[in-house]
């Protein structure tokens, strides 16, 4: 049972605030993204550290976890907090994840979705992404693609 699940046993409902990591993976001109069971909307690969990982293990489970993907090399590419780092799940559990990303382009396997929390995955345009993005991933989305933009 993760960290996490063990505080929720103690804490129920209440805010807790949790370190997160994700990815942004990018290949072709398109970012691969998942839609949530939880809110149905499109999200980056990314989820809370757990006790003992360092940062970029986080987002490389994470990755793996959510998409049968496996993550060669990884670029640090933004740390996020704020107001839209608060979350409240559909069960009540309220969270404020402050979250790093990392970029990749280079990587292994073959797509497999999640069933437990993940709808489906889809590669997406980064000029046609979904207008249902997930909250928390709006601006590190906007930032990625406007770094794409000024690296070409």
């Amino acid at each position: 049972m993760s960290y996490i699940s063990e505080l929720r046993k103690k804490v129920g409902h209440e805010l807790l605030i949790y370190l997160g990591a994700g990815v942004i993976v990018y290949q072709d001109h398109r970012i691969l993204l998942q839609e949530r069971k939880d809110n149905g909307a499109w999200a980056l690969h990314a989820g809370g550290i757990e006790v003992g990982e360092d940062l970029e293990q986080t987002a490389r489970r994470e990755l793996f976890e959510e998409t049968g993907l496996k993550a060669g090399e990884l670029q640090m590419f933004g740390v996020y907090s704020g107001m839209d780092r608060f979350m409240t799940y559909p069960n009540g559990d309220q969270v404020y994840m402050p979250c790093i990303y990392y970029r990749c382009s280079d990587f292994t396997g073959s797509l497999l979705k999640q069933d437990a929390e993940v709808r489906q995955l889809h590669w997406f345009d980064v000029d046609e992404l979904p207008v249902s993005l997930h909250l928390p991933n709006r601006r590190p989305l906007e930032d990625f693609i406007k770094w794409l933009h000024e690296e070409n």
